[in-house]
């Protein structure tokens, strides 16, 4: 028997190379809601309000994978698209519910 598990989901940022092109490929990857605006405000909103991603089970995990890729091509925006990250992470372990991203 298992118990509940953590909903996972990944974002390739294979030949991402600018801020567009990183919210268009989360909209895509993560299956965002059709009310996702494509600015990091949209962006943080979808990551503070998960219940369009499926049951929370015990938390949720984002693998991003090519970071380093798109942190080098795009900084700023791979310094916002982090920042927007944390503040999620941070809001969702304020509510006893793991929310882990693993850059790969």
């Amino acid at each position: 028997m298992t118990g509940p598990t953590r909903h996972t989901a990944s974002l390739h940022l294979d030949e991402v190379r600018d801020k567009a092109g990183f919210l268009d490929r989360c909209a895509r990857d993560l299956g965002f809601p059709e009310w996702f605006g494509h600015n990091w405000d949209a962006l943080a909103d979808c990551l503070h309000d998960l219940s369009w991603w499926g049951p929370q089970g015990e938390g949720f995990v984002l693998r991003v994978h090519g970071w380093e890729a798109f942190r080098t091509a795009a900084p700023e925006a791979a310094a916002t698209a982090a920042e927007v990250f944390t503040e999620a992470t941070e809001h969702w372990a304020g509510r006893g519910t793991p929310l882990t991203v693993h850059y790969e």
